[in-house]
């Protein structure tokens, strides 16, 4: 995912901006850009930036890198990893400190599971209790 798909990032950008329920005027003041530049971003017009992507994240409660990713700027780890956070982040029934804790856990998770998977990580995507029993790493 190297080149930048501007397109499909103001799309998603579009997406995520309704789905918080914001108008474009909105989105801007919190995001502290232009109204007419986040227009531009969510039309395909413009390519913005690693920081602008940022404050539009921070605004919308989504993390930065999912926009990085649908930017081009980050390769895609783990898309459902990803599509988990943005999910988590964008949930309108649980508060901020809620879904901190969620992604808190699911962090302790990811860790727990490369610590205990010094090499072949792909065995076993869901994981299994005889992992956690007797296989110490």
């Amino acid at each position: 995912m190297a080149s930048l798909n501007v397109g499909s990032l103001g799309e998603y950008i579009r997406e995520q901006r309704r789905n918080a329920q914001y108008s474009l005027r909105q989105l801007a003041e919190a995001a502290g850009v232009s109204n007419p530049y986040l227009s531009q971003i969510e039309r395909g017009l413009r390519k913005p930036s690693a920081e602008i992507l940022q404050q539009i994240a921070k605004a919308l409660r989504i993390s930065a890198e999912t926009l990085y990713v649908q930017a081009g700027i980050l390769e895609e780890r783990r898309g459902e990893g990803l599509e988990l956070r943005a999910s988590i982040l964008a949930d309108p029934l649980i508060n901020e400190q809620q879904k901190q804790a969620l992604l808190a856990v699911y962090d302790a998770f990811l860790k727990e599971n490369a610590a205990g998977k010094p090499s072949g990580a792909d065995e076993g995507a869901g994981g299994s209790a005889d992992e956690h029993e007797g296989k110490a790493p």
